[in-house]
């Protein structure tokens, strides 16, 4: 049999499927999440080859979440879905991703490329002949679109995609034809890897814009720096944490920045998030003169309902593809080459000092009698004080995502919530992503706190956490339903009540034993502080399962503010 001429000419040749899957593997990925299917199952077969491991989730919204919880700790990360009927079940997490910058790159298994040009009627088709309709719904949350229909540009497309992916932190969409898989690519491309570096500032224009920048910060009586998410996710946290123990400058992190700040210094002052502040932050931050902005999205839970008070005359912001100094903007000037020249020479500053952030416990919220409930205002401070350098915390769209405003991490902790896209249920599956990360990189805690309501949505990831052999703890807030869409709308109404499960009960039918799990229920005070007291607990050797039962019409100081300022909104006409 004669040789495909433009097989025999590459030095090196590889399959499409293994070089896509070692490129994966280049960039830190080492767990790859989804779910089989008939067009990916021969893709699959490539990933142990390239030393990933197969995760499998139990359906492809729970592997999104996975995957997103999984980025947020490795950096990037990956699911495989299958055509049309799997990739629509992920649309909602990678929406999730994208609006909240988390790099996934999302591989579907698709028919072959003859199937579709013949328009074949398929199943997991619409049955119009329409291969590309699917596609289409991802386009927009996408940073970028890699069609493997061409093995003479797949591995261009395949590199330019993990790129966009790590570079713009963002969702990326790549297809695999099941009669692409094995094609051939050069794999002599391999031994380069993928630049994964921006491309510097001009350096004329990012003196002028730090020159300006030190003009402001030197004039300032009372400056002060506020941090939010996209400083963690546009990687720019090293010379955060520099210009901020450097400058000594007050400084305070939004919602959606909890975690990317070490809490323990001495000038970290809280959480700024207008009316649903820290105690004494909203004060100081709305009376500084000139606020260091990084990396801000100003979302509607993110500030409380939208009350911020903080003019842009006095506010310099910093992100990642330009610089904003009161109202004039420098278009493709990043922050991080910005944020080093700035600390270089911004020498001595003015400095006025801000409140000090605590896990202090308010007197009346100390009681420890027999039947004394657990409230919020008790919990999270409680928390804060239980929590242990390098944990990585999760917390869900509702009470916890609110209530750990109100908790001091020790140094290192990481942070996650979708205060942005705010899909319930997120939390379970980010989880489960996270331990898996937090194991490969030398099994940090993984903790995460869950409503009632949105456990139900998506709680049979726990058996992928069980069959992993992760030991994540879970707490599961058992307050009766919607508590923040109580506070919406609809206190008493039906729709936000749920069915009452036997939580504790779900573990061993997921797969859990007495060698792998544990339970606990956990009803007032003196109970919860029994356990934040035992060492075995706290020592996270196996997957813990803790429902922690709290009055239904209790809820974070924060979360009644933004949902009074959402219902409010609402009803704007």
């Amino acid at each position: 049999m004669a040789s495909d001429i433009r097989t025999s000419e590459l030095k090196e040749p590889v399959d499409v499927a293994e070089y896509l899957f070692r490129r994966l593997h280049e960039v830190g990925i080492r767990g790859v999440h989804g779910v089989p299917g008939d067009y990916n199952l021969v893709a699959l077969d490539y990933i142990p080859r390239a030393g990933l491991n197969w995760v499998g989730n139990v359906n492809e919204l729970n592997a999104g979440y996975a995957a997103d919880g999984y980025a947020r700790i490795k950096g990037i990360s990956a699911v495989v879905t299958t055509f049309g009927v799997g990739e629509l079940s992920l649309l909602n997490a990678i929406a999730g991703a994208y609006s909240e910058f988390v790099p996934i790159v999302h591989i579907v298994g698709t028919p072959s490329t003859l199937s579709q040009k013949d328009g074949m009627l398929l199943h997991h088709t619409l049955g119009n002949g329409n291969f590309e309709v699917f596609s289409g719904m991802s386009k927009n949350i996408s940073c970028a679109m890699a069609i493997l229909n061409d093995p003479h540009e797949a591995a261009t497309l395949i590199d330019n995609a993990i790129r966009e992916c790590w570079v713009q932190s963002r969702p990326v969409y790549i297809t695999l034809p099941t009669d692409m898989v094995q094609k051939k690519v050069e794999g002599e491309r391999l031994k380069k890897p993928i630049d994964l570096n921006h491309p510097p500032n001009q350096a004329e224009k990012e003196d002028y814009v730090v020159d300006v920048v030190l003009k402001y910060l030197h004039a300032a009586k009372n400056p002060i720096i506020l941090v939010d998410a996209c400083a963690q996710r546009h990687r720019v946290l090293e010379e955060v944490h520099e210009l901020i123990e450097k400058s000594n400058l007050p400084t305070f992190v939004a919602p959606m920045g909890k975690g990317a700040v070490n809490e323990t210094l001495p000038n970290y002052g809280g959480v700024y998030a207008g009316d649903g502040s820290n105690e004494g932050v909203r004060d100081r931050v709305e009376s500084s003169d000139l606020i260091l902005s990084i990396g801000a999205i100003k979302s509607d839970f993110n500030t409380s309902g939208f009350t911020y008070r903080i003019s842009q005359l006095s506010t310099i912001d910093f992100h990642s593809d330009y610089v904003r100094v009161k109202y004039s903007e420098y278009p493709g000037v990043r922050m991080q080459g910005v944020l080093k020249k700035v600390v270089a020479k911004m020498g001595k500053l003015n400095i006025q000092p801000g409140p000090t952030a605590s896990n202090k416990i308010a007197q009346e919220d100390k009681k420890m009698s027999n039947n004394e409930v657990i409230s919020h205002d008790w919990l999270w401070p409680r928390v804060g004080q239980w929590l242990q350098p390098d944990d990585i915390v999760i917390t869900e769209t509702g009470t916890a995502n609110f209530g750990i405003w109100e908790t001091n991490f020790p140094k290192g902790v990481s942070a996650l919530s979708q205060v942005l896209w705010g899909s319930i249920g997120y939390s379970v599956g980010a989880c489960q992503g996270a331990a898996l990360a937090a194991k490969e990189m030398g099994n940090r805690r993984t903790i995460l706190f869950v409503g009632d309501g949105s456990f139900e949505l998506t709680a049979q990831e726990v058996s992928t956490m069980i069959r992993q052999g992760l030991n994540p703890i879970i707490f599961l807030i058992n307050n009766e339903g919607y508590t923040i869409e109580r506070y919406i709308h609809g206190f008493e109404a039906s729709y936000n009540d749920i069915s009452q499960w036997k939580y504790t009960d779900l573990i061993p039918t997921f797969g859990g034993t007495p060698e792998n799990s544990k339970t606990y229920q956990v009803k007032t005070k003196q109970e919860a502080e029994d356990l934040f007291n035992d060492k075995e607990f706290a020592l996270a050797g196996k997957l813990q399962f803790v429902e922690l039962f709290m009055p239904k019409e209790d809820a974070p100081k924060a979360l009644k503010l933004t949902a009074e300022a959402s219902a409010r909104n609402n009803a704007k006409q």
